[in-house]
């Protein structure tokens, strides 16, 4: 029995600036450094993967360290702990969640302040990391996100935050969870979803690209043209409850008679709407022009999500059941 410890790199591993670059510390450099883990229940099993900034991380990548961690669930693991950088924590957190097939817990946290500094966050995440993985209250709740002493859920978690030590937050929902004096506190259970079936090999996610377009004030719609040729689905991160432009709803209707078209709020937090607004360009007459009805998915998760699904050869009708889980 073990909790299995697998390290990406990220802040929570530098040790500073060498002539080559940065230094990293390996698995075993982090948890020496963290008071408190020899009072787990059960030991860590340190696996480094590989030390790199998370904007460098890949969804083909991601889906090999869970292949990794579900070797380690058969061979008896209660828990799996991910180390990596926080830039994109909120996206991998969210495709492992959509993955996993496992009741044991699957943890992600990082750092904010690196080792060099004044009070260093990451030994304290990965110590709450830890026990959050290894406890049978956080079972048969998929992937989340332990950071400074909450537990988000991957399917609401965002970095709300470019520097603070409690950059991540749930805006939809709040944290379904803390560490209280050590002790894991589950505070509401989220039933699992549908995941995703089948396995997106690489050629598949190279083959399945989804862009992401966020609408501005004045927006001409001009990188739109000719999209539909270069990719194979679009997230479009609209105003509000999911409003664009007039002039773009033609053009966007356009390209969802030939591709998938996702709508979403640019906003970070609550839901698109269907029917409330009707005027050209609003939620309901991008509905009606064939885009899909995102819910309360953020962008970022959702270009993860439709990825996903291109790349394992779901259909229409499929995506649109996938994305109504989130309505």
């Amino acid at each position: 029995m073990s909790v299995a410890l697998f390290t990406l790199g990220g802040t929570i591993s530098m040790a500073g600036r060498t002539p080559d670059g940065v230094a990293r510390l390996t698995g075993a450099d982090l948890t020496e450094a963290v008071p408190g883990l020899a009072g787990l229940p059960v030991p860590l099993e340190i696996q480094d993967i590989e030390a790199v900034p998370s904007a460098n991380l890949t969804l083909a990548k991601m889906l090999d360290v869970v292949d990794a961690a579900s070797k380690a669930i058969s061979n008896g693991a209660t828990g799996v702990v991910v180390t990596q950088g926080s830039d994109t924590l909120e996206e991998t957190a969210f495709l492992v969640d959509q993955v996993w097939p496992h009741s044991q817990p699957f943890v992600l946290t990082g750092a904010m302040r690196n080792p060099t500094l004044a009070g260093p966050d990451g030994p304290a995440n990965l110590l709450a990391a830890a026990r959050v993985a290894c406890s049978p209250a956080a079972r048969d709740l998929g992937a989340l996100v332990v950071f400074n002493d909450q537990i988000h859920a991957a399917r609401w978690v965002r970095k709300t935050h470019s520097t603070s030590t409690a950059t991540f937050a749930s805006p939809n929902a709040g944290p379904i969870g803390q560490l209280v004096e050590g002790q894991v506190r589950i505070l509401t259970r989220p039933g699992r979803q549908d995941g995703v079936p089948g396995r997106a090999e690489p050629a598949d996610l190279d083959a399945a690209q989804v862009a992401l377009y966020t609408v501005t004030l004045d927006d001409d719609g001009v990188l739109l043209k000719g999209l539909a040729d270069t990719h194979q689905g679009l997230v479009v991160a609209a105003y509000g409850v999911g409003h664009v432009p007039a002039a773009l709803a033609p053009v966007l209707g356009e390209l969802a008679e030939r591709i998938p078209v996702v709508l979403t709020s640019r906003t970070g937090g609550g839901s698109v709407l269907r029917n409330t607004y009707s005027s050209p360009g609003s939620e309901s007459d991008l509905l009606a022009r064939g885009l899909i009805d995102g819910g309360f998915l953020d962008p970022y998760k959702a270009r993860v999500l439709l990825r996903l699904l291109l790349a394992t050869g779901e259909g229409q009708d499929e995506i649109i059941g996938a994305f109504a889980q989130h309505h």
